[in-house]
């Protein structure tokens, strides 16, 4: 519900601030006093766009702010996704600069345009006539019918299924698509695979090859140093282990004279122990080497069918291969297994689409329950509102395909005229039809589902006499249970408010300025006699406006 709306440096408004209270508010005025200009505040508040011909002075930025009170709405689930704060009272402010930006905040967070316009949807719905176009819209109709069905929960758990459906579906396509392809290649890409599966590949298996083999390559240079190695570390006379003997036997000699010298000689045995450890595995080291050629042969072959099919495939590293022998095995086996695959994902969209189908009936047969009470409810409204004979075909066909609301082809047909042909509403209604119709709707809606507030713009255009009391009793009703604005220029209507604002020109330092006014009883009551009368009021004319009030 909208509560308080305040305007800064807008078009002729220099500075407004307003309170609104929930029911039916009236908004009165003369033609070009500016009620227009509160829509467009309202619309530049809600992410309308906006350009430097919103300021009323071009040197001051214009300020737009809207409060609502939120509480009942359900919007938190909303405000989450739009990652803003969700207050019971929610400010909505909108600023034009004089360099022509503009920013916007919910609760004094900065938002975007889109975010305003996802709100916008939750909070106020201004109708006007450009709005009833929406009446020939089949979505429209759609959200008309499944909002009297309460469909909201069966549809969203159609969507989610519709989701699953296709995406399945996707897949099934891709598949198959892939499968194909792969026919094509099957014969090479088998042959490929039966290359490297034959080869039996092991991880870093190239590194220990190459390895041996430059080992061996080496024989002889490696057989020369471990000797020489082996004689320098064994020798009887000169060799290190013979010299570590001694000079351990030595320091151990004096080690009981000072801690220094036993410290000393422990190190030494400690370098002794080490040294006979590399003695014993240079003595390994050296029986182990010898020349095997037919090793080299072995080794170099394994190498070479390697290196020949890391050229073959343009990688570098056996784990390129692996991972090519992998996909290799992938697709041979999709062609294999093709069947069964296809088979799998068929399976499973039979199953989603039989629950889709379980989904997609109810959804039916809850629109066929209440298509009957909302055509004749609609009939009843239409001719309170001097369309006797208006007469509506409301029906649901099945259809083969799975559309974004259920299975469901949706004829909305209307005849205004006694015997007349149904056709399609934006081609049979006149405008002012078209707008008893949208109010009726909004009616019917509003005693359903929680409906934001809701601002008519002269819907009562184009009528007069008993029929403007019937469009203001309409009103009347949808103010008890939500808040209903409407701008008017019928004492009728006029009279049905809770609350009565005016819209007036006035004049500031020479220019002309809008504003808006909360009318008092007194004040109410001569408004209502200028609507009756004009501006010289007469007697009768107030008296008349007391009994409406009244």
């Amino acid at each position: 519900m909208l509560t308080h709306l305040s305007i800064q440096n807008y078009a002729l408004i220099n500075q407004l601030s307003i309170d609104f209270t929930k029911g039916l508010s009236i908004i009165t005025g003369e033609t070009g006093a500016g009620k227009s200009i509160l829509l467009g505040a309202l619309g530049l508040v809600m992410g309308n766009r906006a350009d430097l011909s919103s300021l009323k002075d071009t040197e001051k930025k214009c300020v737009i702010e809207a409060q609502f009170s939120v509480e009942g709405y359900s919007l938190q689930e909303l405000y989450e996704e739009l990652d803003i704060d969700y207050e019971v009272e929610t400010i909505i402010r909108r600023e034009i600069l004089p360099s022509g930006k503009s920013r916007a905040f919910v609760n004094d967070t900065p938002v975007t345009l889109s975010v305003l316009s996802a709100l916008k949807t939750k909070l106020i719905d201004i109708h006007s006539q450009h709005q009833t176009l929406q009446l020939s819209d089949v979505s429209f109709q759609f959200s008309v019918i499944d909002a009297l069905a309460k469909n909201q929960a069966k549809i969203a758990s159609y969507k989610r299924g519709l989701r699953t459906y296709n995406k399945l579906r996707k897949e099934l396509k891709i598949l198959q698509e892939e499968t194909e392809k792969s026919k094509e290649q099957y014969e090479y890409n088998l042959h490929l695979f039966n290359e490297l599966e034959e080869a039996k590949l092991q991880a870093g298996e190239q590194e220990v090859l190459e390895e041996k083999l430059d080992k061996l390559n080496n024989i002889e240079e490696i057989k020369l140093n471990l000797s020489e190695a082996l004689g320098i570390s064994i020798n009887e006379e000169i060799g290190i282990q013979t010299l570590l003997y001694t000079l351990e036997n030595k320091l151990q000699k004096i080690s009981s004279f000072s801690k220094q010298y036993e410290e000393l000689a422990n190190r030494i045995t400690s370098v002794k122990i080490e040294l006979d450890d590399v003695v014993t595995e240079l003595e390994s080291a050296n029986e182990e080497v010898e020349f095997n050629p037919n090793e080299i042969e072995e080794l170099n072959d394994r190498l070479q069918l390697i290196y020949n099919l890391q050229k073959k495939h343009s990688v570098a590293t056996i784990t390129e291969l692996q991972e090519i022998h992998e996909s290799l095995a992938e697709k041979v086996a999709q062609v294999e297994d093709a069947g069964g695959l296809i088979g799998k994902k068929e399976a499973e969209i039979k199953e989603v689409t039989q629950k889709l189908d379980e989904v997609a009936n109810m959804i039916t047969t809850s629109r066929n329950k209440v298509i009957p009470k909302l055509k004749k409810e609609l009939e009843y409204l239409l001719s309170e509102l001097g369309m006797p004979n208006a007469r509506f075909a409301i029906e649901l066909q099945p259809s083969e395909d799975y559309l974004s609301n259920g299975k469901d082809n949706l004829e909305f047909l209307f005849s205004a005229n006694k015997g007349g042909n149904f056709g399609e509403l934006k081609k049979v209604a006149s405008g002012g039809e078209l707008s008893r119709i949208m109010l009726s709707i909004k009616k019917i809606l509003s005693e359903n589902i929680q409906l934001p507030t809701i601002i008519f713009d002269e819907i009562d255009t184009g009528v007069s006499g008993e029929v403007s009391n019937k469009i203001a009793k309409i009103m009347q009703d949808m103010g008890a249970n939500m808040q209903v604005i409407t701008i008017t220029h019928l004492p009728q209507i006029a009279s049905k408010g809770i609350q009565h604002y005016k819209v007036f020109k006035g004049e500031e330092a020479g220019v002309t300025t809008s504003n808006l006014k909360l009318l008092s009883e007194s004040e109410r009551i001569r408004e209502i006699a200028e609507m009756l009368s004009g501006k010289d009021v007469s007697e009768s004319a107030l008296t008349h406006a007391k009994e409406l009030l009244n």
